[in-house]
């Protein structure tokens, strides 16, 4: 029967006895964890060579001799000969050292776990099948990195952390592995509409969730109100995720939040995300750059009517220019928007999709041209979110869409 200890090795010496593969992955491990690491054999690896001349480990270029365990609080026998491990066990039991064995860890005193770690936390799985124990153990660090397990921190101190994360294009699935475990370590989880809501049914109930809102025309919050709910909950030294629809960087003024930060000296990171400029389409059996097709892209926030003072988008480089358009927010304004692109010169047959509720369950596809979608999309009574795409990579989908028959 084992014991489960975690050793603080930080400055303290390890002997490693051996030079081989497992010799090398025990000796960089203890480095990382801070020992005062000292390798004896004859031969050692190239990658422990390079620790040796970096001056990571130190080296006694030979075979092991009685002494070499003195002063050491911990000892690795990892050689290619039982004989050798056998007797550096030995040796250490008399000096009362704790001793893993690498070819027969039933005659060691001390026993290395499989390791799971995602940040500050590491977990150990020992088991009498060390092929088990490794397959927990990666099952542990997936569920870890996923949040799947709970991973908060109940202590905080100082300042806390804003978190800039991009949810993806709608299914909560497609949010990256490093932003759902942001959602799950977090304490405050400042919404947007269009962000993956069902990841929150999985938040602890002393999670304070804030709706953004940011539906067109109706926000529940200004943007200056969420810069400050940010700030005021990060200097309060809580976890804070701003958790948006796409990329943060993409339409998603996360660079207004990340100014904030920096005004207030609230550290923050961006988790970026999928954007649904990119994914809506090729969830939908569109490609937005092919070859032989086109090789160039615009996105384009067309939140604003063309004809709108404020509007700074060029219309004309955007109608003679790139092969793919992909217009964000446009539904509101999608007449004056096509309008203006075969005005300024792009062909009224240009083949245009127009992508609502984009990679989730309800998502529906309309196929025009940009002459005739402005009426169809009023036929089809499309409503926003939709992502909208111009361009001959269109045509793709009738081979690309799981949807579509060849």
């Amino acid at each position: 029967m084992t014991y489960p200890l975690a050793l603080d090795v930080g400055g303290r010496l390890v002997i490693v006895v051996g030079g081989g593969t497992v010799a090398t992955r025990r000796a960089g491990a203890l480095v990382e964890a801070g020992a005062d690491v000292r390798v004896v054999a004859p031969r050692i690896s190239a990658e422990l060579a390079r620790r040796v001349a970096a001056g990571d480990v130190g080296l006694h270029a030979r075979p092991y001799a009685p002494g070499d365990l003195a002063g050491a609080w911990l000892v690795h026998a990892a050689t290619d000969d039982a004989a050798v491990n056998a007797r550096v066990a030995a040796d250490a039991e008399e000096l009362h050292v704790w001793c893993v064995r690498a070819d027969d860890a039933e005659a060691a005193t001390a026993r290395t776990p499989a390791v799971a770690r995602a940040g500050d936390v590491c977990v150990a799985v020992t088991s009498g099948d060390p092929g088990r124990s490794r397959t927990l153990a990666r099952a542990v660090a997936l569920a870890l990195d996923t949040g799947d397990l709970p991973v908060r921190t109940q202590r905080r101190a100082g300042v806390g952390l804003v978190s800039l994360v991009g949810g993806g294009p709608g299914d909560p699935g497609l949010i990256t592995v490093r932003g759902r475990r942001a959602v799950a370590e977090a304490d405050v989880v400042v919404v947007d509409k269009l962000a993956p809501r069902d990841l929150l049914a999985g938040l602890a109930d002393d999670v304070l969730v804030v709706d953004a809102g940011k539906a067109p025309h109706a926000h529940n919050l200004t943007q200056e109100q969420i810069n400050a709910v940010l700030v005021e909950h990060a200097l309060a030294g809580r976890r804070v995720v701003r958790l948006k629809g796409g990329d943060p960087y993409v339409f998603g003024r996360g660079g207004e939040e990340a100014l904030a930060c920096v005004a207030a000296g609230v550290p923050f990171e961006v988790v970026p995300g999928v954007t649904s400029a990119i994914a809506v389409p090729a969830l939908a059996g569109i490609p937005v750059t092919h070859r032989g097709v086109t090789q160039d892209l615009a996105v384009v926030s067309a939140h604003l009517d063309p004809s709108h003072p404020g509007a700074t988008v060029d219309w004309d480089a955007l109608a003679c220019g790139p092969g793919t358009l992909v217009l964000l927010m446009a539904v509101s304004h999608l007449d004056r928007v096509a309008e203006e692109l075969v005005k300024r010169g792009r062909a009224a047959d240009t083949p245009v999709a127009l992508i609502s509720d984009g990679t989730t369950p309800r998502q529906r596809v309309l196929v025009s041209t940009l002459g005739a979608v402005a009426a169809d999309a009023g036929s089809a009574r499309v409503h926003p979110p939709a992502v909208v795409v111009v361009g001959d990579v269109v045509r793709l989908r009738r081979l690309l869409a799981p949807d579509v028959a060849a």
